[in-house]
């Protein structure tokens, strides 16, 4: 790794450490040759009002997303949004947004799918940075950099995410987890971007929040392990929601501070499943 991981004590609870920093750690690091920090928000007004110093901005939906396809962009297409960022395959970068870091996640995520060496998440995200008063900046940082992608390694499509007929054709070869409230569960919330209500078969309702603190940082390992304990963590397991987001937020919770080996995003989640024709659903 690029960077020397935060030591900080608590975060030696989980089982991968390294994934996560401290808002001190990342305070005292601002600056450092290396250190890359990128803001991604579910609310894009959010980085205009005020950033951590140095952060560049990314945009899950209009940069991490292809429109044409409603798929995540392409290895080609990552490799050229990060010479945009001005990052490098070498660089430590530390991820961070609103929402109990929501979208934080699904863009760390995306890193990882495609290989990004050292990709770590501020813990708590933007509200736990601002709640503290810590410095902010109105500065967009405009550097670039060339040949992200020709030092790009092979990444396996299917390592992180899962696509629709896979899942489909092997339902019962996995432990499900649906990431949506009770109502989406259930099929009572008619929301109108559904042809159909309901659920996958065998999923298993779970909220994220019950890994979370009020102030968006993560519950001690005692606390996560308690909260998934109805749950089998040598199972094959994938996470879904409405959109990935929270599928993402999950994930991170099971590999990287509760140590599942084999979690995967069924990142097309409801918005795939639920306007399909002809795909099983249970109320």
């Amino acid at each position: 790794m690029g960077i020397p991981e935060d030591p900080s004590r608590h975060l030696q609870q989980y089982a991968h450490p390294n994934k996560l920093v401290t808002s001190a750690w990342l305070g005292a690091k601002l600056g450092t040759p290396g250190l890359k920090v990128v803001e991604s928000d579910e609310e894009r007004q959010q980085y205009d009002i005020g950033h951590i110093p140095t952060a560049v901005r990314m945009n899950w939906a209009t940069e991490l997303g292809d429109p044409t396809t409603r798929d995540i962009i392409s290895a080609e297409q990552f490799g050229a949004l990060m010479d945009t960022k001005g990052i490098t395959p070498d660089d430590t970068v530390v991820i961070y947004g609103d929402q109990s870091n929501k979208w934080a996640l699904y863009t760390l995520w995306i890193f990882e799918h495609y290989g990004h060496r050292d990709v770590r998440l501020l813990d708590g995200g933007r509200d736990a940075w601002m709640q503290e008063e810590k410095e902010t900046s109105y500065d967009v940082p405009v550097a670039t950099t060339e040949g992200y992608g020709a030092k790009m390694g092979e990444h396996d499509p299917t390592r992180l995410r899962i696509f629709v007929d896979e899942l489909k054709t092997n339902l019962e070869s996995f432990q499900i987890l649906d990431l949506r409230g009770p109502e989406d569960y259930t099929g009572l919330n008619q929301d109108s971007r559904w042809s159909r209500h309901g659920h996958i078969p065998g999923a298993i309702n779970h909220s994220i929040g019950r890994s979370l603190f009020p102030n968006s940082r993560f519950r001690q390992i005692e606390e996560l392990r308690e909260v998934h304990a109805d749950l089998d963590p040598h199972a094959p397991t994938v996470v879904y929601c409405n959109d990935a987001a929270t599928a993402a937020q999950q994930w991170f919770v099971l590999t990287h501070l509760l140590g599942w080996k084999d979690v995967r995003v069924y990142d097309g989640s409801w918005v795939e499943w639920g306007n399909m024709m002809r795909m099983p659903i249970t109320r």
